[in-house]
């Protein structure tokens, strides 16, 4: 089973892709601030990382930007999601993998975390 970390702010948003996920059987985790996912437990590392841009306590493309210098997870692939950053901005900003614009199709997120995590 496949392991996915989610870094978003928005309930609604971050319990629909909780819940989406693990019916593709996904083994999904969930932060809803950067504090909160720089406490997670750092020995187990996931197949990829979905980052919100706009967070109450920071952005998601300072942390993508942190998870690619460190060793440990610098390989694994990062989703950025965001309502207001435009795509090439993001992919410049930081090295994120892949880019969903919110409102996001849930098929469309499967078909990139699918290619992202093969």
């Amino acid at each position: 089973m496949k392991t996915i970390y989610i870094l978003e702010d928005e309930t609604g948003i971050r319990d629909a892709l909780q819940l989406l996920l693990s019916f593709e059987n996904y083994d999904v985790r969930s932060f809803s601030t950067v504090e909160a996912f720089k406490n997670r437990d750092l020995s187990v590392n996931p197949d990829i990382f979905i980052l919100d841009v706009m967070l109450p306590d920071g952005s998601g493309t300072e942390v993508c930007n942190e998870l690619k210098k460190e060793p440990a997870t610098s390989h694994i692939p990062v989703m950025i999601i965001s309502a207001h950053a435009k795509a090439d901005h993001i992919i410049k900003s930081c090295h994120a993998d892949n880019f969903i614009a919110k409102p996001f199709d849930i098929d469309d997120v499967l078909v990139k975390i699918k290619n992202l995590t093969h």
